[in-house]
């Protein structure tokens, strides 16, 4: 039921969790407003690390503050101190590099997993200090420790719940450039089946005729009348 320290080490580095596995539904929906699940763009989710600081510190305080040898003597005993001291080494050493990753990410997905699974990882092995406490702990230390492993807890949901309102709103802003792009292309389209128009063709006209000259046809003079002679123009007198 308890893992040791190269447990945690193998747990944190290889085990693949899913993003939602310890999120709850209803809880996921009371940890955000009702605005923001109205609106998933409205309002920039805060950092990382904004998210996440206090639960962290309070978990690194309370296994700080665990006094082991007042625990049952035996293999419990000795899991929980084993995995208590590797996740502050975590704490100090593998995790703040991923929150800081995540924080400049400016909320990309992609880069934000690897501190999910990380964060998944710790929880498991802080539930199984959590749970040993029950057994070998006094009262004192069992609460705190359960105090703690809630907070831890509900900072992961909140920042689960950050990165699905912030994965919502990139999905609705593609969504709606697809939508426009393919308006543009269907107007596009209706605009080349309409005709032009500048290149409208126009119908042919036949071209007119050349009129043909009529050729002058020349006087014609009155043949003479048969069996009368022809008649001699008058001798001009000369001139006296």
């Amino acid at each position: 039921m308890h893992i040791s320290h190269a447990a945690l080490i193998s747990t944190l580095s290889l085990a693949p969790v899913m993003l939602y596995s310890q999120a709850s539904p209803s809880s996921s929906a009371a940890s955000v407003p009702a605005t923001a699940q109205s609106s998933p763009s409205a309002q920039a989710p805060a950092p990382p690390s904004t998210l996440l600081q206090p639960a962290l510190r309070d978990v690194e305080s309370t296994l700080n503050s665990l006094k082991f040898d007042k625990w049952k003597k035996g293999s419990v005993r000795d899991q929980a101190a084993s995995n208590a001291n590797a996740i502050l080494g975590d704490l100090k050493a593998k995790l703040p590099p991923l929150v800081a990753e995540a924080d400049a990410a400016n909320g990309a997905i992609s880069l934000s997993i690897p501190l999910v699974k990380h964060l998944d990882a710790l929880y498991d092995v802080l539930l199984r200090v959590e749970e040993a406490s029950r057994v070998s702990a006094p009262g004192d230390q069992i609460d705190q420790l359960e105090s703690a492993l809630t907070k831890f807890e509900r900072a992961r949901i909140t920042l689960y719940d950050a990165m699905q309102q912030k994965a919502a709103g990139q999905e609705k802003q593609v969504t709606d450039l697809q939508a426009k792009i393919k308006a543009q292309e269907q107007a596009a389209a209706e605009e080349k089946k309409k005709p032009s128009q500048e290149t409208k063709p126009q119908p042919c006209t036949p071209p007119k005729p050349t009129p043909k000259k009529k050729r002058a046809t020349p006087p014609q003079t009155t043949p003479p009348t048969a069996g009368k002679p022809a008649q001699n123009p008058p001798a001009q007198k000369p001139p006296q």
